[in-house]
This record gives C-alpha cells, structure tokens and sequence, in this order.
C-alpha cells in the first residue's frame, strides 16, 4: 500500500492562535481557566487542555464570578458578551479574526439597511454567534431550497455571508440561487483560506488515490465539507478521528490511500494512522504553501514572547 499525503493540512493559523490563547492564560493566571465550549471542535486537543488546566463549559453562568473565561475560535453572540460583564468575568477572546471579519460585516451592513443571509449551518456556534450580532437582520440559509425560499424586507438591499467553513462548491450553488433571486445581490467570500486550500487539496488526492481518510472530528464542519468533496470526486472518503477509528473495510482492496486532516486536527493523529496502515511508500502532494499568522490578542502579548505560527 502507498499513502499519499495532502498539503496543507492540519492547523490553521486560528487554531494555532485559539490553543496558544489558553496554554498562555494557564502560564499567567494560572489553574484553572475556563473556556466555553470547545476551543476547537477536536476531542484531542480538547483533552490535552483540559489536563493542563482548562476547564470546559457550556455556558458562562458555570464559570465563578471574576475568573478568567476564553471564548472559543468559532465566536460568541452580543448577548453572550453581556453576560460575561454580568459576572464579572475577565474574558479572553479567541475568535478567530477571520470569524470576527464576518461579524463585523454583519453589524456594518445592518447598519446600511440590508438584510443579511448567512450561509451556513444554523446549529454551528460559528454561526449561532454571527446571526447574534443583529438578529433580526438575519437569516439563515443551509441550502439552495432554503435560498429559493428566504423572505427579505427589501429585495434590492440584500447581502450574502457565509460561514468560514462549508464547502466551496456547495456555496456557490447557494450563492448562484441567491442571485438569481435578488439581482443586486452583495456577495462576501468569508469561506477562509484554510478551508478552501484543503478542499483544493482533497481535489487532487482524490484524483490519485483509491480511497481517502479524512482525520478529524465528526463535529468539524471542515472535516465533514473534507469528506464530501472526497466523494464529490468519486472517491469513497471516510471521516476518522484517529487510527482508533480505521475499520478493515475502509482500506480493503485499495492499493493507494490518500490521507488529510482538518484545520482542527494535530498532526500527531495523522502520524498515528499512517503507524496503523503500515505504508510501504509515503509520498506527499502539495497544493499549495500556507504560511499565515494571527496576532494574539493585545492581553497576552505582553506576558510571552510567543506568536501563532
């Protein structure tokens, strides 16, 4: 058997910043912290905080008034903001700045009069958090029937956002419905660039191999947008989140198996599949070089000399 691996894969530059965000807070405040929800959507690395020191909740009002509280990559509504001044909580903010690039479109073109459609998954935090910032402005849109469907107050005054994460193809065919609907549509490409390079990366894998295992969560929106442009492609695609995961019949009778993960996924998985499988070759085929940073957030510049990588 031969693996080929996908480049890019793994960690985005907001994952990167979102997991150094809470090792920095537990260098400088201490044990614990508390995060609301996962970081990142991978039980892994939610695990391996949680062993340092991080403390996971579902909502704030678990959190002890005046203790530090992360928001997670993915983002957080107004109202939950509020409730953090509430409780006094000192908040560190891990939302990726290209989530938090969507929620300011939002509140700038309410504030313009239009309303918005967002594209997405209406149960994601990314866009539970988004369609917070002006909720009645906005309006959730998953598919194109759901495109073909949507009630705006003024169609000539109509914008699209879209989650970070979905399917690049997917959207356009939403976007497409859009348009034909609302002819002076504003269109935002917000898809991120970690998300569309390794679409474009499973593209080509796919083109070369008899099978892909997709490493990640079975809650990443980008896994799962992974595995089903895998298939798209006329490939069978499988979703793991580790070598604990890989069953006989998603490798049987394949002589070459592609492998990539999602921006949430460490790489140390990926190693542990590729033990698992046994490859007598490994070869790797790059679509393109990644090579983006975030800032972290202005709190903890100035504890470490530490930046995202």
């Amino acid at each position: 058997m031969e693996v080929i691996l996908a480049a890019p894969r793994g960690f985005c530059a907001g994952v990167v910043r979102a997991i150094d965000i809470v090792e920095l807070c537990l260098e400088r405040f201490g044990k614990p912290v508390y995060v609301r929800h996962e970081i990142v959507h991978n039980p892994y690395v939610v695990a391996d905080l949680r062993q340092k020191g991080a403390v996971f909740v579902n909502e704030l009002d678990e959190v002890p008034e005046r203790q530090v509280a992360i928001f997670a990559a993915h983002g957080v509504s107004p109202e939950v903001r509020t409730m953090a001044r509430e409780r006094r909580l000192r908040i560190i903010d891990a939302t990726c700045p290209l989530v938090t690039k969507v929620h300011l479109e939002a509140i700038r073109y309410a504030r313009e009069g239009f309303s918005i459609i967002l594209v997405g998954h209406k149960d994601h935090d990314e866009v539970i958090g988004t369609s917070g910032e002006v909720p009645e402005k906005t309006l959730i849109a998953e598919t194109v029937e759901d495109a073909l469907a949507v009630q705006v107050q003024d169609p000539s005054r109509v914008v699209a956002l879209t989650q970070t994460t979905l399917s690049v193809d997917d959207t356009k065919e939403i976007i497409s419905a859009l348009k034909r609907r609302f002819p002076n549509l504003v269109t935002r490409n917000d898809i991120c660039y970690a998300t569309t390079n390794r679409q474009m990366a499973v593209k080509a894998l796919a083109k070369r191999v008899n099978r892909v295992l997709v490493i990640g969560a079975q809650n990443s929106s980008n896994c799962n947008r992974l595995r089903e442009v895998a298939e798209a492609e006329g490939v069978p695609a499988y979703l793991v989140n580790g070598p604990d995961e890989v069953r006989p019949h998603m490798i049987d009778g394949s002589h070459v198996v592609g492998l990539i993960s999602g921006a949430s996924t460490p790489e140390g998985l990926v190693a542990a599949v590729i033990d698992l499988l046994k490859p007598e070759k490994v070869s790797v085929i790059e679509v393109v070089d990644e090579n983006v940073s975030f800032v972290l957030p202005r709190e903890l510049q100035e504890t470490s000399p530490r930046q995202t990588h």
